[in-house]
């Protein structure tokens, strides 16, 4: 599939998420969730200690998502990300789009193995979206 197809795929989610959100501006995790905020897709932040990211409530991790979640946007170290990547596949999680830096051999293998459709070519959602950085 093209990276163009699996990003169509990605989008068809109702509702986004991003693991590794910040609150700090200075943060990818933060321009991220903003990009999403101002491209007027619904996103849910994901941080395992904030309580609110740029005026949306905070979830603690991938297992807190509401069901209509399917398609999650990775800004982790990869280790992190590796362990991300397992909660998601348990929580039915369907697309993956691991930004530029978070992504791991282990990672993107995992995603394959389960099926879920992953972004892990370098791609960033900034870019792809067209927000500033």
């Amino acid at each position: 599939m093209s990276v163009d197809a699996k990003v169509a795929q990605f989008l068809q989610s109702d509702v986004f998420a991003v693991a590794g959100a910040s609150s700090n501006p200075d943060k990818f995790g933060n321009k991220i969730f903003k990009c999403y905020q101002q491209k007027g897709y619904q996103v849910i932040p994901i941080h395992p200690l904030e309580k609110e990211i740029e005026g949306v409530a905070c979830v603690a991790s991938v297992s807190d998502l509401p069901a209509e979640v399917v398609s999650i946007s990775v800004v982790t170290p990869p280790a992190v990300t590796e362990k991300l990547v397992v909660r998601a596949a348990e929580k039915g999680i369907k697309n993956i789009w691991m930004q530029p830096g978070a992504e791991s051999p282990a990672a993107v293998a995992f995603c394959r193995q389960q099926g879920i459709n992953v972004i892990a070519d370098g791609t960033c959602v900034l870019v792809r979206f067209g927000c500033r950085h």
